[in-house]
């Protein structure tokens, strides 16, 4: 099924996002925690893979197993770095053949350790290329990453706007956010993608602060803001675990209800392989917030 399909039934949707274990243990570890998350009905999951397409061949064959296996619509995750227009059309009808007709189309990060994209000469430049290039096929649902407070590498929120625009045009069916901590960012932008003409879904992205330092590591990496009053709030427990997860549960929460309330179509959880945090948070919004069938505003 594609997820557009989805949203002609669902006018909200929640779903996760995985990526493939790197060990054994972690692989045992996923498999009990998506059995934990079963009891949620995602409206659909998403496989991402590794900078640079490292992991690529993993990240397939958990998309086959999650789709074929468990049942879930999933998206598989797929980037232009480093791939030529035949490795890239062998990919696609290697994902059709795993009956996946839903993908999240991104440029991607340069390989670890190197700082720079440098593309193909026989494949794609960017993101909006590679969507303009797979949907004329056809085959696919499209998924495209938005940034609410601007791609690390663009050099103003402007000139992000535009590409994220430009991607769309070229065939996106909607787009999924980076992780976002304040939601000004997310209902500001938005709004400024709307009056441009964007009008597709743009479901926000969410990752509970459960490891402080963690995820300030991951917001630096992807200029996302973390609130002062949420450090000063988290600060004194980093050594806390148990309270630094309360409270990171907490503000996750009360971060999915002001969304909801304020009409975004969905929440898009950053699970991290794990699933007590994303439990916690979906079984403690209000039942209203989670009628997939109504929107709800203040």
């Amino acid at each position: 099924m594609k997820i557009t399909d989805i949203f002609e039934k669902q006018v909200k949707t929640f779903s996760f996002e995985f990526f493939p274990p790197k060990t054994y243990t972690a692989t045992i570890e996923l498999g009990i925690n998506i059995g934990q998350l079963m009891k949620l009905d995602p409206s659909f999951v998403s496989v991402t893979y590794g900078a640079g397409g490292s992991t690529q061949s993993a990240s397939f064959d958990l998309v086959d197993y999650i789709q074929n296996k468990i049942g879930w619509t999933t998206m598989a995750h797929y980037t232009c770095v480093g791939a030529s227009r035949s490795k890239i059309e062998a990919d696609m009808d290697l994902l059709y053949e795993k009956n996946i007709r839903n993908l999240m189309l991104l440029r991607g990060d340069p390989p670890k350790g190197e700082t720079n994209f440098v593309h193909n000469p026989e494949g794609f430049n960017n993101g909006s290329d590679l969507v303009a290039h797979i949907s004329q096929q056809k085959r696919f649902c499209i998924g495209a990453g938005a940034y609410p407070e601007g791609h690390v590498e663009s050099p103003d929120l402007a000139t992000d706007l535009h590409f994220v625009k430009k991607k769309v045009e070229a065939g996106a069916d909607f787009l999924v956010t980076q992780m976002f901590f304040d939601n000004a960012f997310y209902f500001q932008y938005v709004n400024q993608l709307r009056q441009m003409g964007v009008n597709c879904r743009i479901i926000p992205g969410l990752i509970p602060i459960t490891n402080f330092g963690q995820i300030k590591r991951f917001a630096e990496l992807s200029a996302a803001k973390i609130p002062e009053a949420t450090i000063e709030r988290l600060a004194p427990y980093q050594k806390d675990e148990k309270k630094m997860y309360q409270i990171g549960v907490d503000l996750a929460i009360q971060q999915c209800e002001d969304l909801l309330r304020n009409g975004a179509p969905g929440i898009h959880f950053y699970t991290l392989n794990k699933s007590t945090a994303t439990v916690d948070i979906f079984e403690s919004l209000p039942k209203t917030l989670k009628d997939i069938y109504t929107v709800t505003y203040h």
